[in-house]
């Protein structure tokens, strides 16, 4: 990792009074494998903390930006908002990738250009810039880089597994059911794989980072492979 913080902190517009928030934030586990107390060493509390402020910043700026929405609605871009894969963008936008301290293996396999760290990395940022400046400076930086995407979101105004279940009942079938094949990862940061069945139909599997995000990709996969969404609409 480059010696000294200071470029980095004019890219996230905030000094930080505790540096060592920010070099946590920056830290993968496999940097620290060897050394005693490695999760607080790590980024991992701080990605637990950093994905919490990032919903509420997000929910907050969608109930202005959309004063008219239900709730579905809201949830729906919340979920596409927070995904890892948003703030792997935000890490590539910013830099961080260069700036992430890894470990001999991960840094050898290209850890500092895969999506789940890069995303990991940017909501312990998050988490380092709350802790060190409060709530403000945390919000400055999400709304910096995610109002952008709020207004420009175009994804499925409906709920997948809704859509499915009215599917699937207008097809004189039983209702879709889900069940977790696989749970993996930290308590604080588990992965799901569910997979859906309908009657008459291979099942499919979708993952996400709870099961309900599981379960709505299970469901959206399924639409997909049944011709009732489009790949390209609905496939994010």
């Amino acid at each position: 990792m480059p010696q000294g913080l200071a470029p980095l902190e004019e890219i996230l517009a905030h000094h930080f009074a505790d540096a060592t928030l920010l070099e946590r934030a920056l830290t993968h586990a496999s940097a620290v494998a060897d050394a005693n107390g490695a999760h607080s060493e790590s980024y991992q509390r701080l990605e637990f903390l950093g994905d919490r402020v990032l919903a509420l910043v997000i929910a907050d700026m969608l109930l202005e930006a959309f004063p008219d929405a239900e709730e579905g609605e809201l949830a729906r871009r919340l979920t596409a908002l927070v995904r890892n894969e948003s703030c792997a963008e935000v890490a590539i936008e910013t830099g961080l990738g260069n700036w992430i301290r890894l470990g001999g293996s991960e840094l050898q396999s290209g850890g500092r250009r895969k999506v789940a760290i890069l995303g990991d990395v940017c909501e312990a940022v998050i988490g380092a810039l709350f802790l060190d400046g409060g709530l403000p400076t945390a919000q400055r930086f999400v709304t910096a880089h995610w109002r952008g995407r709020m207004e420009n979101w175009s994804g499925p105004q409906r709920d997948a597994k809704t859509t499915l279940q009215e599917w699937v009942q207008g097809r004189g079938l039983a209702a879709p059911t889900y069940a977790i094949v696989e749970r993996s990862g930290p308590d604080h940061a588990p992965n799901f794989r569910v997979a859906v069945a309908v009657e008459n139909m291979p099942a499919v599997i979708g993952a996400g980072r709870s099961k309900r995000e599981a379960e709505q990709k299970a469901a959206t996969a399924m639409l997909i492979a049944e011709g009732v969404w489009r790949p390209e609409t609905h496939g994010g």
